[in-house]
């Protein structure tokens, strides 16, 4: 502060005496006083603390200005850049024009007042004249080498910098009209780009850009008076012959920018770009950057696109179309509330360099940023959208030439296309007609692959699409290439054909499948269709690869709301046909069916379908699969898996005996409770000798919510048998409540088949995060529970003496306890023994645990005895008693 105050009152002092001195005098005093000044800036981390700063300004600003116009007057354009550059660069004894520089440079940054005053001592025009010099006279030493000095890149950035802050103000640029530079510097820019100073190029193009953005009517009178851009845009056509083409586009665009920035104050320079054919010349310089490498030249092609989208909102009268719009069309949709005062097309000329660009070359960054610039157009005004296809038709004339496209912008395309229905809301027809006819020429597989993406993500939309696509003749299309493909597949059943089903077409078949899928869902009328078309067959050829797996199934769904018999038939059919390695087409045909069972209306067709039987031909095929340790296919498969199917074969069996007086009856009657407890028992995971079982004199007791408790959540170990064990009895606790297909124990994954033969700890702890398993071992403790199903409570019985494994006699012997005590907490109430009456649990207990029910020994003998007592005392079956 101290060094600030005596700095003030040296220039005050200064200001006394000046008007004393001679003009020499006064020039040394002050080019004294800036080392002090420069000095103190640096001392005090760039904060200036000066009372006269504005005076100080512009008395500094005078005087770099006299200085610049003595190096320059009388010398010749070589000469005088030369002399400027020694005096702005000098260092030592004579480094006033550094000084000088520097301290304006620094002056010029404080406030807007100081500009002003800097702005006004002639300093602009000063240093557009220096601007002039150093772009268009290249110095020998620096053309050859293009080295630059660090002295020299300061001096260069102090320069820019100065003049940047000048002419951002509306004042700078009407100062720096005086030097009649402006015009000089922008031709000299269209004309001499290849023989001026390498070093200058991107200087002067900043210095350039801000001048444009801060263009007032008086700049812009000046210009058109000279004829300015006329000139630039004459030269430049005939650089676009010679130059590359990044250069040409850099220079072009800072013409470019003069003519779009000046539209918010005056559409002269506009006008006077159409008149002499601007956009000629910017159809020309685009075109040849189709040959640029990849990025080459990429901020500039990509400052000219820009500039030029910005344009095509540039003109004099709104657009006035009216377009037919074409029935039917999305509900919400109403073309009338689509109008806004927003940024709407004006100026389709310059909408027409984008589009012919487009049309005429195939380079992927030009055509994907012409599609972006059309994005960014609709983004700008929905009706934009309108207005462009009903007079130019862009998209629709693009549609005949996209499949010649590269395919990112293929992609890019048929997003665009898409988003016309997503954002817009609207239904082009036209352009539909034109995309399905790609289709079924199909000259691209990924053309027409990215096409029936696009169609696919539309008919998601609104089933309004599902007969749009009907009526149009696409399903029909989609059937007859399916029916093909089917017949291919059914033909190569078992060989391998080169070539066949790979990449593109693979997924291509696969995107059809979806889309038909996509046109039944909802669709009673479509679904009618691929029935009468006779698609049922060789749409279930599919089923075996799993790439088509989830969209054939989702198509025979919808199959069984018309006929639930040749769904059942189909499905059933495949379950019992698949091979003991085929576990994920099990899984999904299984979720497949649960979804349909969710239906009353499919149980009968399930029974009579012999849905029964064949899910529980599923148990039997997996007899040994639990075994520990497992062997043979089984062993590649995983245990967790082998739950999975378990559990998602269980509980189809329950939802369809689910509120099925019919099913329930017809599944008792026939004995098929007894014949699952034999598949469920013959899995490997339970105890399949015939030798007897030698009772324990039990060390503790613990409740089977205990058991789950510590079997997966402690660190106690426990062997992987009893751990299969206990989920089976948890899937058959629930289906004696009917509430097994409620349930949700597995995550939807599909690990390679290497991985699922992992630990299967992990698997369990992974179904631990799972709501549904966590209130798992509470609903053991839930005591008087509605029993739905008394035939899994057999079950459960039949399995109680196979719940044992030599070598863990006293820890079988202890679940097998815990799971009688369940047992007993289920018949607690009066109407759950009327429940059980008939079931034959009580010869089930005789006949299954004869050891333990007949040995006043046995640990298991007490609690059979309560579950004997409390049903014998409602009814006794006639068995029973024999």
């Amino acid at each position: 502060t101290l060094q600030w105050e005596t700095l003030g009152r040296q220039f005050v002092e200064y200001e006394q005496v000046a008007p004393f001195l001679t003009p020499e005098e006064q020039q040394r005093r002050l080019l004294d006083f800036l080392p002090l000044f420069l000095k103190a800036w640096e001392q005090s981390a760039g904060v200036i603390v000066f009372p006269n700063i504005q005076l100080l300004a512009s008395e500094i600003s005078k005087l770099l200005t006299k200085e610049i116009k003595r190096n320059l007057d009388g010398k010749p354009a070589e000469e005088a850049r030369l002399a400027l550059e020694q005096f702005l660069q000098q260092k030592g004894e004579a480094e006033d024009g550094r000084l000088l520089l520097k301290s304006v440079y620094l002056l010029s940054q404080t406030d807007l007042r100081t500009l002003w005053n800097i702005i006004g001592s002639g300093l602009p025009a000063a240093l557009m004249q220096c601007l002039y010099l150093f772009f268009t006279v290249p110095l020998k030493k620096t053309r050859d080498d293009g080295e630059i000095s660090e002295d020299d890149t300061q001096t260069q950035e102090m320069l820019v910098k100065i003049m940047i802050n000048m002419y951002r103000e509306e004042q700078g640029v009407e100062e720096l009209l005086a030097a009649d530079k402006l015009q000089s510097l922008i031709t000299a820019t269209a004309s001499l780009w290849d023989q001026c100073s390498h070093l200058w190029k991107v200087p002067t193009g900043r210095v350039l850009r801000t001048i444009s953005k801060a263009q007032t009517k008086t700049s812009i009178v000046y210009l058109q008076a000279v004829d300015c851009i006329k000139i630039a845009i004459q030269n430049l056509f005939k650089l676009s012959d010679t130059l590359p083409a990044r250069d040409v586009c850099e220079a072009a665009s800072i013409v470019l920018c003069f003519v779009k920035d000046s539209y918010p104050v005056s559409s002269a320079l506009l006008t006077e770009f159409e008149n002499n054919d601007g956009y000629q010349l910017l159809l020309k310089i685009l075109l040849r950057c189709e040959a640029l490498q990849q990025n080459e030249g990429d901020p500039y092609l990509d400052e000219i696109l820009d500039m030029l989208t910005c344009l095509t909102t540039c003109g004099k009268t709104e657009l006035k179309v009216s377009g037919n719009i074409v029935h039917p069309q999305l509900p919400h949709f109403d073309f009338e509330r689509t109008r806004s005062s927003g940024m709407t097309v004006k100026n389709l000329q310059a909408f027409q360099v984008l589009q012919s660009i487009f049309q005429k070359c195939n380079d992927e960054h030009l055509c994907g940023r012409i599609l972006s610039a059309i994005g960014t157009i609709w983004a700008w005004d929905t009706v934009n959208f309108f207005l462009l296809e009903w007079t130019l038709q862009p998209i629709n004339q693009f549609t005949d030439i996209i499949h010649f496209k590269p395919h990112s912008v293929q992609v890019q395309f048929f997003r665009l296309v898409e988003s016309i229905v997503l954002d817009l809301s609207y239904v082009p027809h036209e352009i539909l007609k034109k995309v399905q006819y790609l289709i079924k020429e199909n000259i691209v597989p990924f053309c027409t692959l990215t096409a029936l993406q696009c169609l696919l993500s539309m008919t998601k939309k609104d089933l309004l699409f599902s007969d749009i696509f009907r009526d149009s003749g696409l399903l029909g299309l989609l059937l007859a290439l399916l029916r093909k493909q089917a017949k291919i597949l059914r033909k190569s059943a078992g060989t391998h054909l080169p070539g066949l089903e790979e990449g593109t077409e693979k997924e291509l078949n696969a995107v059809m499948l979806k889309m038909v899928a996509a046109l039944t869902v909802g669709s009673v009328r479509n679904t009618v269709v691929l029935k009468d078309y006779g698609m049922v067959p060789y749409i279930k050829i599919f089923l075996d690869d799993e790439c088509y797996r989830s969209a054939t199934l989702s198509i025979l769904e919808q199959l069984s709301v018309i006929n639930y018999e040749e769904y059942m038939s189909i499905i059933i059919g495949a379950l019992c046909s698949s091979t003991q390695g085929e576990l994920h087409l099990k899984l999904d045909l299984l979720k497949s069916l649960l979804r349909i069972l969710e239906s009353p209306k499919s149980h009968s067709a399930f029974r009579t379908c012999s849905g029964f039987n064949g899910l529980l031909s599923l148990l039997s095929d997996m007899e040994g699969a639990l075994q520990d340790p497992p062997s043979g296919l089984w062993a590649a498969a995983g245990q967790n898996y082998i739950l999975e199917l378990v559990f998602y074969t269980l509980q189809g069996i329950t939802a369809a005996l689910h509120l099925d007086p019919v099913n329930s009856n017809f599944f008792q009657r026939n004995g098929l409770f007894e014949k699952m407890a034999e598949d469920l028992g013959s899995l490997g995971c339970f105890w399949a000798q015939g030798e007897r079982q030698i009772p324990l004199s039990l060390e503790k007791t613990r409740t089977f919510a205990e058991f789950l408790e510590a079997a997966f959540w402690s660190s106690e170990p426990f062997p992987m048998w009893l751990k299969n064990c206990i989920w089976i009895l948890n899937f058959l606790d629930h289906m004696v409540k009917g509430t097994l297909h409620l349930e949700s124990y597995f995550k939807e994954r599909k690990p390679e088949m290497g991985e699922a033969s992992r630990d299967d700890q992990e698997g369990f702890q992974v179904q631990k995060e799972h709501p549904a398993y966590a209130s798992f071992s509470c609903r053991w403790e839930m005591g008087d529970c509605a029993i739905v199903h008394p035939g899994a409570v057999c079950v459960m019985v039949r399995l109680l003496p196979k719940l044992y494994k030599e070598g863990h006699a006293q820890l079988s012997q202890e679940i097998q306890c815990a799971v009688v005590d369940h047992i007993q907490s289920l018949i607690k109430s009066e109407k759950s023994r009327q429940v059980m009456c008939g079931s034959g649990l009580l010869s089930t207990i005789i006949t299954s645990c004869q050891d333990a029910f007949c040995n006043e020994h046995h640990p298991l003998h007490l609690p059979l005895t309560r579950v004997f007592e409390k049903l014998a005392s409602q009814a006794i079956e006639p068995d029973v008693l024999r």
